[in-house]
């Protein structure tokens, strides 16, 4: 298939889509199923052929993808103005979040494949500390996105949007040189909790980062990248920040707005596990606490504090023993648990919060 990221498509009669994000956790890595060679969520087109859209899209993904869904929700309906029909109309988008368990790569249809999702959003990994992407490249072209524009209004607002987005003090993005300053992370780790300006990175806001890089035409998808190309004179000042791998740094692109869709999901994900035990539909019938944290871990994209992770389980009765251990790991045996499925699954995290590691 040969398609632009942007603009690109095959045309036809119908004017709705719909557009599965399958999540699963496989060896503690968040990872979502995908087809034609990563480019593409499993989609189709809208048919009316069952009593609910739901039952409609269990059924054409599991014979597109040979991946068996377990929850499902709806999740997005948006309209893609870069793609029209044959009539001119612009398509809809209706996608869908599942959490499955990973199907073997064997049993799946060939042209299904499963890909971590940070390969798509390499930003949103902080598992080992704020990515050097992010204040090597993305923050100092965004900085110029902002400062570009000869409204003065226009630029401030883009700039406090930068701080919130990218959790990054304000007082500090106005005041270093990125171009020189080699201490940028130890200046944001070590600011005073005293400082208004101070902002924390918020995990479930992958879709407003996303939406940024898109509106600044740093990603692939957008209309306007790359800045540096002659026709976007808003922007052009920026291309000299971008290194010649731009490309490959700022993660996988897709086909149409699926990239997107996912980010959509991602945040959806990373706030539902805050009040709802969403987890537990991605772990299998037995696992360990340390499997557990992590599982959660690859979800939020930072690492939990361990004793507070397993005082909110305790507290909130989450999980019972198996009593049986896993054997299979190095050192003392762990003990094995499971999903307490007698207890309300609602309201079980209601206002808790993940006990992220300070």
């Amino acid at each position: 298939m040969t398609l632009s990221y942007s603009h690109a498509h095959q045309q036809g009669s119908g004017t709705t889509e719909v557009v599965a994000v399958l999540v699963a956790i496989t060896e503690h890595t968040a990872r979502v199923l995908t087809v034609d060679q990563g480019k593409l969520l499993p989609n189709g087109p809208l048919m009316p052929l069952h009593r609910s859209l739901q039952a409609g899209v269990r059924q054409w993904v599991e014979e597109q993808t040979q991946q068996p869904l377990g929850y499902l929700e709806q999740l997005y309906t948006f309209v893609d103005t870069n793609r029209r029909n044959d009539d001119g109309h612009a398509l809809v988008y209706v996608s869908y979040l599942g959490l499955v368990q990973e199907t073997q790569t064997q049993q799946l249809q060939s042209q299904a494949l499963w890909r971590d999702w940070y390969d798509y959003f390499p930003w949103e990994n902080h598992l080992e500390g704020r990515p050097s992407i992010i204040m090597d490249f993305i923050v100092p072209a965004l900085l110029e996105w902002a400062n570009y524009t000869k409204d003065a209004i226009v630029q401030q607002r883009r700039r406090q949007r930068i701080g919130l987005c990218w959790g990054l003090n304000e007082a500090f993005l106005a005041g270093n040189d990125f171009g020189n300053c080699e201490n940028r992370d130890a200046s944001i780790d070590t600011a005073s909790d005293d400082n208004q300006d101070n902002r924390e990175w918020v995990a479930e806001h992958v879709l407003l980062r996303y939406e940024m890089l898109y509106e600044a035409g740093l990603i692939p998808e957008a209309p306007t990248y790359p800045p540096s190309y002659s026709a976007n004179t808003q922007i052009s000042a920026q291309a000299s920040s971008l290194p010649e791998n731009w490309s490959q740094l700022i993660g996988v692109p897709m086909y149409y707005d699926h990239r997107r869709v996912i980010a959509t999901a991602i945040s959806r994900l990373r706030a539902k596990i805050e009040y709802r035990p969403l987890i537990f539909g991605l772990m299998p019938d037995v696992f360990t606490l340390s499997q557990l944290q992590q599982s959660v871990e690859a979800l939020s994209g930072v690492r939990l504090h361990k004793q507070n992770f397993r005082r909110l389980l305790d507290s909130q009765n989450l999980v019972m023993e198996t009593g049986q251990s896993n054997t299979a790991q190095r050192g003392r045996p762990a003990k094995l648990y499971r999903f307490r499925h007698d207890i309300e699954l609602q309201s079980l995290l209601m206002d808790s919060k993940l006990p992220k590691r300070k």
